[in-house]
């Protein structure tokens, strides 16, 4: 389908893709332009390549038909600088509008210089989350005509912990469409996305290779947090008459010994190491020996540094964590490494912020590890809550040392920016 075919963008655009060599619009170009176009809020989830920087750079200079007033219309959020280059260079690529002026924004020792920029005038906004917010509250940034959010690489905001200045930015804009695009959606993700988003359609994209690994049977659980996933390890290990033999891989040495004094105080001499670093410690330099011990039913292998091993006659294997090398997640599914003497089964428990990693693994392997419900009697443990002192972002970063918060009776609500009053929403909770 070429790029004049039913997609609402002006004939200049069609040319700058055609020129800039994108012969054909991509399946999330083709799903998400003309709803973009049309003012909908969406949520984008696709894999890294399939075309959503592209997709919402097109739509953002389609707005642009006409000489800008150089005041910030649309503000693009993403989790770090490098990421802002990238969208620049995109629409440096696409942008024949030479009147369009972008600023990028983005921790740097001080503000002054880029509150100087922003001054100048700026039509299109390319920042991180938290300087974005900085210089709001320094009342350099306006944003009281922007009428485009987009948060691009959500899922990487999440997991750098930039919540909150997202949704206080989003609630700072009056009115405005809502853009979000990831890689993975996942509960703390929407918990930070839906006190601003508006009946957004959500559109999926899946891009797997033309030939899919043969792997061994495989179940996802998807857990919030560490201390859930070892309720999870327990509540299986402890069910001797069908965890015979388990192998369990994690990513460091610590997680490894939390594993085994959590196992160790019910299952004895059942669990063992991989390579234990201490003489004292009950554990296999050589993974024959485990099978062939009967009196151990678990071993814990750390991720760093270690070789392949060989899994045969293993009948389940667990990722407790999510290795930073996808090929060694891959080598422990890939069935073409085992016999079929005994039937392996490769479970993963993944947090949310492990699952963007996961994704990427998914893409390799050419199919989705299917996600089953966490067992009615697993304890799910409750993360504490931040101590009032602790809240993040109590103290702005910019504060000395004699800063201290305004009494409730004496706080603004209020921010004035290019001598506008620009409305703050009260703060809503997230993750």
């Amino acid at each position: 389908m070429a790029w004049s075919d039913k997609l609402k963008l002006n004939k200049q655009l069609v040319r700058s893709v055609n020129e800039a060599g994108f012969a054909n619009p991509t399946e999330v170009q083709l799903k998400c332009i003309n709803r973009i176009i049309g003012g909908q809020d969406i949520i984008v989830v696709g894999p890294e390549g399939c075309g959503k920087t592209t997709t919402y750079v097109l739509t953002v200079l389609n707005r642009f038909n006409y000489a800008p007033e150089g005041v910030p219309r649309v503000l693009i959020l993403v989790p770090d600088k490098e990421q802002v280059f990238e969208v620049i260079e995109q629409f440096n690529k696409l942008n024949k509008n030479q009147s369009i002026r972008i600023v990028p924004l983005y921790v740097t020792p001080g503000t002054e210089a880029q509150m100087d920029d922003l001054a100048d005038g700026a039509d299109i906004v390319v920042a991180t989350p938290d300087r974005a917010r900085a210089i709001y509250l320094k009342l350099g940034l306006n944003l009281n005509k922007v009428d485009m959010l987009v948060v691009d690489n959500a899922d990487q905001i999440v997991a750098k912990g930039l919540q909150l200045p997202v949704v206080e930015l989003a609630n700072s804009i009056d009115k405005g469409q809502h853009l979000i695009f990831t890689e993975v959606l996942h509960a703390k993700l929407e918990k930070m996305i839906d006190p601003f988003m508006r009946q957004p359609a959500l559109i999926e994209i899946d891009e797997f290779g033309d030939t899919a690994i043969e792997t061994n049977e495989q179940l996802l659980y998807n857990v919030p947090n560490f201390g859930t996933k070892l309720n999870l390890l327990n509540l299986f290990m402890y069910d001797e008459e069908l965890f015979t033999k388990t192998v369990v891989f994690v990513n460091t040495q610590t997680t490894a010994e939390t594993i085994f004094q959590s196992l160790k105080s019910r299952l004895r001499t059942g669990v063992a190491y991989f390579n234990p670093k201490f003489f004292d410690i009950k554990g296999f330099k050589n993974i024959g020996d485990f099978k062939a011990d009967s009196a151990s039913r678990i071993l814990i292998a750390v991720n760093e540094n270690q070789d392949e091993i060989d899994l045969s006659g293993i009948p389940f294997i667990i990722q407790f964590d999510i290795p930073e090398d996808p090929d060694q997640f891959i080598g422990r599914i890939n069935k073409a490494k085992f016999s079929d003497a005994v039937e392996t089964m490769a479970i993963t428990f993944a947090t949310d912020i492990e699952m963007s990693a996961l994704k990427k693994i998914e893409q390799l392997i050419g199919k989705k590890i299917p996600a089953t419900d966490l067992p009615e009697d697993l304890v799910i443990v409750t993360e504490p809550k931040v101590k009032k002192a602790e809240k993040e972002d109590k103290k702005p970063s910019w504060a000395g040392e004699a800063f201290h918060e305004k009494k409730a009776s004496n706080a603004k609500d209020y921010n004035f920016s290019a001598g506008t009053k620009a409305k703050m929403n009260k703060k809503k909770k997230h993750g």
